[in-house]
């Protein structure tokens, strides 16, 4: 196998050590030369904001009834009854909304810093103007959301679940809540539920789409989701909804994406899904962040660098000697310090492989010696990185374009040595976090919200609509009742 693609890395350089110059710099200049005075450059002014033609009374009465519909798409839990708009004040309204649908509600500056998965910048004031002069405001809004079928199917499982709302929501089953009011209240959520089918069947449908395993009992878990309110499920609704303003409005065909809710990745290639496994992601205490970057190598046989906040809480208090014997180095750091290496090898927490990808949380994709947790319904236990169920499988799918390179993974695994792979191309990765997504018929599959960043996310989408939005509810709660 020709070896030209591979970077073989010493040790040290993987450890962090940091070389020393040999090479004696030419000393500066006794008198520093004279430099022209720089030129300063003016700042041009930025362009005046594009100028909205005044509304007929028949776009007028458009937009107010269209500005109606904020609930629907989940930038509220309740819709109030307002006058009509106007003017300079119906204007902004309908810019506010667009950027809203665009976008998303919630400013990025009210983001988490692990929501670091930020939406591009939008203007809504050409696209409004040039639909006012052409009498296409109809066709303008269509143009505003997301145009990912997972957003247009939350909005149709939106509205089923608001219907839900107001009847009165469901009742709380227990252990021994009778068959038919089990079935029943699965039925709400689910309308292949029949009343002829065996109730085994309706409850493993249903643990399915929470995501548990799907026993056909109802076990505690099972009770817990489903007591959970109506209230918590449509704000769940309204969260996800918003993750997916903030996508982009197109994607890589060829890419990774991580849901970090579920611990799944999922490959797509040629913008279809091929291949799935499941992963390990961050605890509710080590949360693994939302982003999107690019794998541009993987390092095989890695050692692991132990990140200061881990080493002091979990491996220092153990003391030198217990560290020593599980195989752990402690090695000196340019600044007069210490940290901690776990060398390559079979029992490194980075397994044999390390997918690297640029990011500011220093998270990557790895292997794992410890496989008992892929076989878990609860499976959020890393410290923010995420471990693979088939490691190998997916780095052969990443070289497959080099035929130096391509079903030799596991040969340079068995080397034993510590080396970088650069792939062929960069393939883009998503770390994303849905707690719901639906079907085509509405149906809505939930998963749990580790983080608590639905309900999180949901008050900002609220909070933010009554300050900007004059359509909005002013019921500061979410999804309260009347």
């Amino acid at each position: 196998m020709n070896r030209s693609h591979l970077i073989r890395i010493p040790l040290l350089a993987l450890l962090g050590v940091a070389a020393v110059p040999t090479i004696a710099q030419t000393p500066p200049p006794a008198i520093a030369p004279t430099l022209p005075a720089p030129t300063v450059q003016p700042i041009p002014a930025p362009p005046p904001p594009v100028p909205i033609p005044a509304l007929s009374p028949a776009q007028e009465a458009w937009a107010n009834d269209w500005l109606k519909n904020g609930a629907a798409q989940g930038l509220m839990a309740r819709q109030k009854a307002s006058g009509s708009l106007r003017g300079e004040a119906l204007v902004s309204a309908l810019l506010d909304r667009a950027k809203a649908l665009s976008t998303g509600r919630v400013d990025t500056a009210d983001f988490l810093e692990v929501w670091a998965l930020r939406p591009a910048a939008f203007d809504p004031r050409p696209g409004l103007a040039k639909a006012v002069s052409e009498n296409r405001l109809a066709q303008w809004s269509a143009g505003l959301t997301p145009p990912w079928s997972g957003y247009d199917t939350l909005r149709k499982g939106l509205a089923r679940y608001e219907a839900i709302r107001d009847k009165g929501g469901w009742p709380t089953l227990t252990a021994s809540s009778a068959p038919d009011v089990v079935r029943a209240r699965i039925a709400l959520e689910d309308p292949s539920v029949t009343q002829n089918e065996k109730l085994v069947d309706v409850i493993q449908r249903a643990q399915r789409r929470y995501g548990l395993e799907p026993t056909g009992t109802l076990g505690v878990r099972t009770l817990e989701a489903l007591n959970v309110g109506v209230d918590d499920r449509i704000a769940a609704i309204m969260a996800n909804m918003e993750r997916w303003r903030w996508m982009p409005r197109s994607l890589p065909v060829d890419r990774v994406q991580v849901n970090i809710a579920a611990a799944v990745l999922t490959v797509f290639e040629g913008d279809q899904p091929v291949t799935s496994m499941r992963a390990v992601t961050g605890s509710p205490t080590n949360q693994t962040p939302m982003l999107t970057s690019s794998i541009h190598s993987i390092v095989v046989n890695p050692p692991w660098n132990v990140p200061m906040s881990i080493a002091k809480r979990e491996l220092f208090p153990k003391g030198r000697a217990a560290l020593a014997r599980q195989g752990y180095k402690i090695v000196k750091t340019p600044e007069g310090g210490e940290r901690i290496v776990q060398p390559a090898g079979p029992n490194s927490a980075l397994g044999r492989l390390k997918f690297d990808f640029n990011n500011p949380f220093a998270v990557y994709l790895h292997d794992t010696p410890s496989r008992g947790k892929f076989s878990s319904y609860d499976r959020l236990a890393s410290h923010g990185c995420i471990r693979l169920e088939k490691p190998v499988a997916l780095a052969e799918r990443m070289v497959a374009a080099d035929p130096n390179l391509n079903g030799h993974i596991q040969t340079l695994i068995d080397e034993g040595k510590t080396q970088r792979v650069s792939l062929p191309s960069q393939v883009a990765v998503y770390l994303l976090y849905w707690t719901a997504f639906a079907g085509n018929n509405g149906t809505v599959s939930f998963r749990a919200d580790p983080y608590g960043w639905d309900k999180l996310l949901a008050q900002k989408i609220e909070a933010s609509s009554r300050r900007l939005d004059p359509t909005a509810a002013p019921s500061p709660a979410i999804a309260s009742k009347d």
